[in-house]
Protein backbone atom coordinates (compact mmCIF):
# COMPACT_ATOMS: atom_id res chain seq x y z
CA UNK A 1 0.00 0.00 0.00
CA UNK A 2 1.09 3.66 -1.07
CA UNK A 3 -0.36 7.16 -0.29
CA UNK A 4 0.99 7.95 -4.33
CA UNK A 5 -0.44 11.99 -4.25
CA UNK A 6 -1.53 14.12 -1.41
CA UNK A 7 -3.30 17.53 -3.17
CA UNK A 8 -4.54 20.87 -1.38
CA UNK A 9 -6.93 22.90 -3.05
CA UNK A 10 -10.16 20.24 -2.98
CA UNK A 11 -14.14 21.47 -0.96
CA UNK A 12 -13.42 22.06 2.30
CA UNK A 13 -15.48 20.21 4.23
CA UNK A 14 -16.44 18.32 7.26
CA UNK A 15 -18.55 16.05 8.09
CA UNK A 16 -19.82 15.67 4.84
CA UNK A 17 -21.20 12.15 3.36
CA UNK A 18 -19.81 10.59 -0.24
CA UNK A 19 -20.50 7.97 -2.80
CA UNK A 20 -18.94 6.76 -6.01
CA UNK A 21 -21.24 6.58 -8.96
CA UNK A 22 -19.37 5.03 -12.62
CA UNK A 23 -16.45 3.94 -11.16
CA UNK A 24 -14.57 7.15 -11.53
CA UNK A 25 -16.32 9.92 -10.09
CA UNK A 26 -17.16 10.74 -6.37
CA UNK A 27 -19.87 12.54 -5.53
CA UNK A 28 -19.94 14.51 -1.79
CA UNK A 29 -23.32 16.33 -0.66
CA UNK A 30 -22.76 18.70 2.14
CA UNK A 31 -20.38 19.01 5.06
CA UNK A 32 -19.58 21.78 7.36
CA UNK A 33 -16.94 24.69 6.68
CA UNK A 34 -15.85 27.16 9.44
CA UNK A 35 -17.30 30.89 8.56
CA UNK A 36 -20.40 29.54 7.43
CA UNK A 37 -23.68 30.40 8.92
CA UNK A 38 -25.48 27.37 9.38
CA UNK A 39 -28.24 28.98 11.09
CA UNK A 40 -29.31 29.88 7.46
CA UNK A 41 -31.25 27.47 5.27
CA UNK A 42 -29.63 27.06 1.86
CA UNK A 43 -29.46 24.21 -0.98
CA UNK A 44 -26.92 21.59 -0.52
CA UNK A 45 -24.00 22.08 -2.32
CA UNK A 46 -22.29 18.93 -3.95
CA UNK A 47 -18.91 18.50 -5.20
CA UNK A 48 -17.83 15.65 -7.56
CA UNK A 49 -14.00 13.96 -7.82
CA UNK A 50 -12.97 12.93 -11.21
CA UNK A 51 -10.85 9.96 -10.11
CA UNK A 52 -8.84 9.87 -13.10
CA UNK A 53 -7.41 13.21 -13.36
CA UNK A 54 -8.01 14.06 -9.89
CA UNK A 55 -10.26 17.76 -10.69
CA UNK A 56 -12.86 18.39 -7.78
CA UNK A 57 -15.67 20.39 -9.64
CA UNK A 58 -18.94 22.28 -8.29
CA UNK A 59 -22.25 21.09 -9.63
CA UNK A 60 -24.30 24.28 -10.09
CA UNK A 61 -27.56 24.73 -8.18
CA UNK A 62 -30.26 23.03 -8.97
CA UNK A 63 -32.94 25.69 -11.12
CA UNK A 64 -36.14 25.82 -10.01
CA UNK A 65 -35.73 23.20 -7.34
CA UNK A 66 -36.40 24.46 -3.30
CA UNK A 67 -36.24 23.01 -0.28
CA UNK A 68 -37.88 20.64 0.41
CA UNK A 69 -37.37 19.18 -2.97
CA UNK A 70 -33.80 20.17 -2.17
CA UNK A 71 -32.12 19.16 1.19
CA UNK A 72 -31.40 21.91 3.39
CA UNK A 73 -27.33 22.23 3.71
CA UNK A 74 -26.36 20.24 6.40
CA UNK A 75 -23.48 17.73 8.22
CA UNK A 76 -23.90 14.55 10.20
CA UNK A 77 -26.05 13.22 7.00
CA UNK A 78 -25.34 10.07 4.91
CA UNK A 79 -25.65 8.88 1.60
CA UNK A 80 -25.77 6.13 -0.43
CA UNK A 81 -25.84 5.23 -4.34
CA UNK A 82 -28.05 2.71 -6.12
CA UNK A 83 -28.66 2.35 -9.55
CA UNK A 84 -26.75 5.70 -10.20
CA UNK A 85 -29.30 7.89 -7.47
CA UNK A 86 -27.80 8.76 -4.56
CA UNK A 87 -30.06 8.90 -1.25
CA UNK A 88 -29.63 11.22 1.75
CA UNK A 89 -30.72 10.75 4.84
CA UNK A 90 -30.86 12.84 8.21
CA UNK A 91 -28.00 15.41 9.10
CA UNK A 92 -28.84 18.48 10.64
CA UNK A 93 -27.97 22.57 10.30
CA UNK A 94 -26.90 24.63 13.54
CA UNK A 95 -31.54 24.94 13.68
CA UNK A 96 -33.12 21.49 12.59
CA UNK A 97 -32.74 18.00 12.24
CA UNK A 98 -34.55 16.39 9.32
CA UNK A 99 -36.03 12.94 9.02
CA UNK A 100 -37.18 13.45 5.11
CA UNK A 101 -35.27 11.23 2.47
CA UNK A 102 -33.83 12.75 -0.59
CA UNK A 103 -32.96 11.35 -3.89
CA UNK A 104 -30.38 12.97 -6.44
CA UNK A 105 -30.68 11.52 -10.06
CA UNK A 106 -26.70 11.81 -11.06
CA UNK A 107 -27.92 11.30 -14.96
CA UNK A 108 -30.25 14.39 -14.85
CA UNK A 109 -28.62 16.47 -11.61
CA UNK A 110 -32.25 16.58 -10.55
CA UNK A 111 -33.30 16.40 -6.45
CA UNK A 112 -36.68 14.19 -5.19
CA UNK A 113 -38.29 13.28 -2.24
CA UNK A 114 -39.43 9.84 -2.90
CA UNK A 115 -42.91 8.66 -1.22
CA UNK A 116 -42.01 6.27 1.58
CA UNK A 117 -44.15 4.07 3.20
CA UNK A 118 -43.64 1.96 6.65
CA UNK A 119 -42.22 2.70 10.23
CA UNK A 120 -40.06 5.75 9.35
CA UNK A 121 -36.90 6.41 11.53
CA UNK A 122 -36.76 9.31 13.21
CA UNK A 123 -34.46 12.72 12.35
CA UNK A 124 -31.31 12.29 13.70
CA UNK A 125 -27.86 13.06 13.00
CA UNK A 126 -24.12 11.03 13.50
CA UNK A 127 -25.99 7.80 12.33
CA UNK A 128 -24.63 4.63 9.93
CA UNK A 129 -26.13 3.85 6.75
CA UNK A 130 -24.88 0.98 4.32
CA UNK A 131 -26.36 -0.94 1.92
CA UNK A 132 -26.45 -4.72 0.54
CA UNK A 133 -28.80 -5.64 -2.91
CA UNK A 134 -31.52 -2.96 -2.64
CA UNK A 135 -31.98 -2.14 0.97
CA UNK A 136 -30.49 0.51 2.65
CA UNK A 137 -29.66 -0.06 6.45
CA UNK A 138 -29.95 2.70 9.02
CA UNK A 139 -28.08 1.89 12.38
CA UNK A 140 -27.92 4.18 15.11
CA UNK A 141 -27.18 8.23 16.01
CA UNK A 142 -28.62 11.06 18.10
CA UNK A 143 -32.59 11.74 18.17
CA UNK A 144 -32.91 14.88 18.13
CA UNK A 145 -37.07 14.31 19.42
CA UNK A 146 -36.51 12.33 22.24
CA UNK A 147 -32.67 14.07 22.90
CA UNK A 148 -31.14 10.15 23.42
CA UNK A 149 -28.64 8.04 21.13
CA UNK A 150 -30.01 5.38 19.32
CA UNK A 151 -28.63 1.62 18.66
CA UNK A 152 -31.95 0.61 16.86
CA UNK A 153 -31.73 -0.82 13.35
CA UNK A 154 -34.08 0.93 9.97
CA UNK A 155 -33.92 -0.80 6.74
CA UNK A 156 -35.23 0.89 3.57
CA UNK A 157 -36.21 -1.21 0.56
CA UNK A 158 -35.62 1.09 -2.49
CA UNK A 159 -38.05 -0.99 -4.59
CA UNK A 160 -41.01 -0.65 -2.67
CA UNK A 161 -39.81 2.55 -0.63
CA UNK A 162 -40.76 1.05 2.19
CA UNK A 163 -39.27 1.64 5.98
CA UNK A 164 -39.17 -1.09 8.67
CA UNK A 165 -37.46 -1.50 11.78
CA UNK A 166 -35.90 -4.34 12.43
CA UNK A 167 -36.44 -6.56 15.55
CA UNK A 168 -33.15 -7.89 16.06
CA UNK A 169 -31.80 -10.69 17.92
CA UNK A 170 -28.86 -11.27 20.37
CA UNK A 171 -26.78 -7.96 22.26
CA UNK A 172 -27.31 -5.16 19.98
CA UNK A 173 -23.56 -2.49 19.90
CA UNK A 174 -24.33 -0.18 22.57
CA UNK A 175 -26.28 3.56 21.77
CA UNK A 176 -23.77 5.68 19.83
CA UNK A 177 -22.69 7.78 17.21
CA UNK A 178 -20.36 9.01 14.61
CA UNK A 179 -19.76 5.13 14.35
CA UNK A 180 -18.75 3.25 11.22
CA UNK A 181 -20.93 0.41 9.77
CA UNK A 182 -19.80 -1.18 6.21
CA UNK A 183 -21.23 -4.33 4.93
CA UNK A 184 -18.64 -7.31 3.96
CA UNK A 185 -20.90 -10.37 2.67
CA UNK A 186 -24.22 -10.67 4.42
CA UNK A 187 -22.60 -9.25 7.00
CA UNK A 188 -22.86 -5.20 8.78
CA UNK A 189 -20.27 -4.76 10.61
CA UNK A 190 -20.10 -1.50 13.23
CA UNK A 191 -17.21 -0.61 14.76
CA UNK A 192 -16.16 3.15 16.90
CA UNK A 193 -18.61 6.55 17.53
CA UNK A 194 -19.26 8.04 20.71
CA UNK A 195 -21.31 6.20 23.27
CA UNK A 196 -22.44 7.73 27.14
CA UNK A 197 -21.62 6.50 30.26
CA UNK A 198 -25.83 6.73 30.54
CA UNK A 199 -26.63 6.30 27.46
CA UNK A 200 -28.92 6.77 25.77
CA UNK A 201 -28.85 10.24 27.31
CA UNK A 202 -26.70 12.58 26.63
CA UNK A 203 -24.29 13.01 30.04
CA UNK A 204 -21.21 14.28 28.35
CA UNK A 205 -19.54 11.16 30.03
CA UNK A 206 -18.00 9.84 27.11
CA UNK A 207 -17.00 5.91 26.15
CA UNK A 208 -15.71 4.49 23.30
CA UNK A 209 -15.93 1.29 22.73
CA UNK A 210 -13.09 -0.48 20.85
CA UNK A 211 -14.81 -4.18 20.12
CA UNK A 212 -15.92 -4.30 16.60
CA UNK A 213 -19.75 -5.98 16.30
CA UNK A 214 -21.87 -7.24 13.22
CA UNK A 215 -25.50 -8.26 12.54
CA UNK A 216 -26.07 -10.88 10.11
CA UNK A 217 -27.99 -9.57 7.62
CA UNK A 218 -30.07 -12.93 6.59
CA UNK A 219 -31.49 -13.54 10.53
CA UNK A 220 -30.64 -9.93 12.20
CA UNK A 221 -28.73 -11.54 14.99
CA UNK A 222 -26.16 -9.24 16.69
CA UNK A 223 -22.70 -10.84 17.27
CA UNK A 224 -19.47 -10.08 18.75
CA UNK A 225 -16.69 -12.16 17.43
CA UNK A 226 -13.60 -12.87 19.82
CA UNK A 227 -11.01 -11.19 17.89
CA UNK A 228 -7.43 -11.21 17.79
CA UNK A 229 -4.45 -9.04 17.36
CA UNK A 230 -3.94 -5.55 17.41
CA UNK A 231 -7.12 -3.36 17.44
CA UNK A 232 -7.33 0.28 17.12
CA UNK A 233 -8.09 2.53 20.17
CA UNK A 234 -11.89 3.34 20.66
CA UNK A 235 -13.02 6.27 18.14
CA UNK A 236 -15.05 7.95 16.75
CA UNK A 237 -15.21 10.13 12.99
CA UNK A 238 -13.66 8.05 11.94
CA UNK A 239 -13.98 6.19 8.22
CA UNK A 240 -14.31 2.71 7.15
CA UNK A 241 -14.00 1.43 3.63
CA UNK A 242 -13.68 -2.59 2.29
CA UNK A 243 -11.12 -3.32 0.35
CA UNK A 244 -10.98 -7.35 -0.90
CA UNK A 245 -13.42 -8.47 1.86
CA UNK A 246 -11.41 -6.57 4.31
CA UNK A 247 -12.14 -3.78 6.77
CA UNK A 248 -9.50 -0.75 7.25
CA UNK A 249 -10.64 2.16 9.98
CA UNK A 250 -8.70 4.98 9.39
CA UNK A 251 -8.09 8.10 11.77
CA UNK A 252 -10.55 9.71 13.93
CA UNK A 253 -10.89 11.07 17.35
CA UNK A 254 -11.35 9.58 21.18
CA UNK A 255 -12.43 12.30 23.61
CA UNK A 256 -11.59 10.81 26.62
CA UNK A 257 -7.50 11.10 25.57
CA UNK A 258 -7.82 13.63 23.80
CA UNK A 259 -6.14 12.01 20.71
CA UNK A 260 -6.97 12.63 16.99
CA UNK A 261 -5.30 10.08 14.50
CA UNK A 262 -3.88 9.06 11.17
CA UNK A 263 -3.47 5.34 11.66
CA UNK A 264 -4.46 3.03 9.49
CA UNK A 265 -5.92 -0.68 10.56
CA UNK A 266 -7.09 -3.82 8.71
CA UNK A 267 -9.91 -6.17 10.23
CA UNK A 268 -9.94 -9.50 8.55
CA UNK A 269 -13.25 -11.20 9.04
CA UNK A 270 -12.22 -14.73 7.81
CA UNK A 271 -9.32 -14.84 10.74
CA UNK A 272 -10.97 -11.90 13.35
CA UNK A 273 -7.67 -10.38 12.90
CA UNK A 274 -6.88 -7.20 13.64
CA UNK A 275 -3.84 -5.61 12.46
CA UNK A 276 -1.74 -1.87 11.68
CA UNK A 277 -1.26 -1.42 8.47
CA UNK A 278 2.10 -0.40 7.32
CA UNK A 279 2.20 1.83 4.13
CA UNK A 280 4.75 4.04 2.16
CA UNK A 281 4.83 7.03 0.70
CA UNK A 282 3.36 10.62 2.59
CA UNK A 283 0.68 9.62 4.49
CA UNK A 284 -2.35 12.52 5.70
CA UNK A 285 -2.53 14.41 8.97
CA UNK A 286 -3.86 13.54 12.09
CA UNK A 287 -7.56 13.94 11.68
CA UNK A 288 -11.66 13.06 11.59
CA UNK A 289 -15.08 13.74 10.39
CA UNK A 290 -13.35 13.17 6.63
CA UNK A 291 -14.51 10.78 4.18
CA UNK A 292 -12.71 7.42 2.48
CA UNK A 293 -14.35 6.06 -0.92
CA UNK A 294 -12.84 3.04 -2.75
CA UNK A 295 -12.91 3.00 -6.37
CA UNK A 296 -11.23 -0.13 -8.18
CA UNK A 297 -8.18 -0.45 -6.05
CA UNK A 298 -7.49 3.16 -4.65
CA UNK A 299 -8.72 4.77 -2.18
CA UNK A 300 -9.65 8.65 -1.82
CA UNK A 301 -9.39 10.33 1.43
CA UNK A 302 -10.82 14.36 1.54
CA UNK A 303 -11.63 16.86 4.30
CA UNK A 304 -11.91 16.52 7.67
CA UNK A 305 -10.53 18.52 10.55
CA UNK A 306 -7.93 18.21 13.18
CA UNK A 307 -5.89 20.27 15.62
CA UNK A 308 -4.75 23.62 14.34
CA UNK A 309 -0.83 22.70 15.42
CA UNK A 310 -1.23 19.27 14.06
CA UNK A 311 -0.62 18.14 17.62
CA UNK A 312 -2.65 14.95 18.31
CA UNK A 313 -4.99 16.37 21.03
CA UNK A 314 -6.96 19.53 21.15
CA UNK A 315 -9.24 20.19 23.59
CA UNK A 316 -10.88 23.19 22.51
CA UNK A 317 -12.74 23.47 18.95
CA UNK A 318 -11.24 26.89 18.13
CA UNK A 319 -7.82 25.12 18.20
CA UNK A 320 -8.95 22.99 15.41
CA UNK A 321 -8.89 23.37 11.38
CA UNK A 322 -10.88 22.40 7.98
CA UNK A 323 -8.95 20.37 5.29
CA UNK A 324 -9.20 20.93 1.83
CA UNK A 325 -7.04 17.92 0.66
CA UNK A 326 -7.20 14.98 -1.30
CA UNK A 327 -5.16 11.79 -0.81
CA UNK A 328 -5.01 8.78 -3.00
CA UNK A 329 -3.66 5.45 -1.34
CA UNK A 330 -2.82 2.80 -3.70
CA UNK A 331 -3.75 -0.72 -2.60
CA UNK A 332 -1.59 -2.69 -5.37
CA UNK A 333 0.79 0.32 -7.24
CA UNK A 334 1.68 -0.78 -10.33
CA UNK A 335 5.13 -0.57 -12.10
CA UNK A 336 4.22 2.43 -14.34
CA UNK A 337 2.68 4.19 -11.01
CA UNK A 338 5.62 3.23 -9.38
CA UNK A 339 8.06 4.81 -11.72
CA UNK A 340 5.60 8.36 -12.27
CA UNK A 341 6.55 8.46 -8.24
CA UNK A 342 10.30 8.00 -8.76
CA UNK A 343 10.21 10.73 -11.41
CA UNK A 344 9.19 13.16 -8.89
CA UNK A 345 11.24 11.96 -5.93
CA UNK A 346 14.75 12.63 -7.70
CA UNK A 347 13.19 15.53 -9.53
CA UNK A 348 13.89 13.25 -12.98
CA UNK A 349 13.60 14.60 -16.65
CA UNK A 350 10.17 14.86 -17.60
CA UNK A 351 10.64 15.99 -21.17
CA UNK A 352 11.57 12.54 -23.09
CA UNK A 353 8.84 10.90 -21.65
CA UNK A 354 5.30 10.17 -23.17
CA UNK A 355 2.52 13.36 -22.87
CA UNK A 356 0.25 11.12 -21.25
CA UNK A 357 2.86 10.05 -18.98
CA UNK A 358 3.49 13.98 -18.30
CA UNK A 359 -0.07 14.61 -17.68
CA UNK A 360 -0.62 12.06 -15.71
CA UNK A 361 2.00 13.18 -13.27
CA UNK A 362 1.04 16.77 -13.47
CA UNK A 363 -2.29 16.19 -12.05
CA UNK A 364 -0.75 14.06 -9.26
CA UNK A 365 1.01 16.78 -7.83
CA UNK A 366 -1.09 19.76 -9.42
CA UNK A 367 -3.33 21.21 -6.55
CA UNK A 368 -7.06 21.60 -7.34
CA UNK A 369 -8.43 25.54 -7.03
CA UNK A 370 -12.19 25.09 -5.85
CA UNK A 371 -11.66 25.83 -1.67
CA UNK A 372 -13.69 28.30 0.10
CA UNK A 373 -10.52 30.83 2.24
CA UNK A 374 -10.00 29.52 5.48
CA UNK A 375 -11.42 32.77 7.34
CA UNK A 376 -11.35 31.44 10.60
CA UNK A 377 -11.17 28.44 12.67
CA UNK A 378 -13.70 26.21 14.26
Amino acid sequence: MHWISGLDGGPRRVNHASVAIDDYLIYTFGGYCSGEDYRVSRPIDIHVLNTNTLRWSLLPMPKNQKYPQVPFQRYGHTAIAYENKVYIFGGRNDEMVCDILFCFDTRTNEWSTPQVTGNLPGARDGHSACIKDHYMYIFGGFEEAIDQFSCDVHVLDLKKMEWNYIHTLGTPPSYRDFHTASVINNRMYIYGGRGDLHAPYHSQEEIYCPKIVYMDLKTNQWIMPTTHGKQPIGRRSHSAFVYNGLLFIFGGFNGILDLHFNDLHCFDPAKNVWHECLTHGTKPKIRRRQSCIVIGSKMFLFGGTCPSSNSSSSTSPTQLIDYNDTHVLDFSPSLKTLSMLAVLRYNLDQSILPREIRFEIRMMVQANSISRPLTNMG
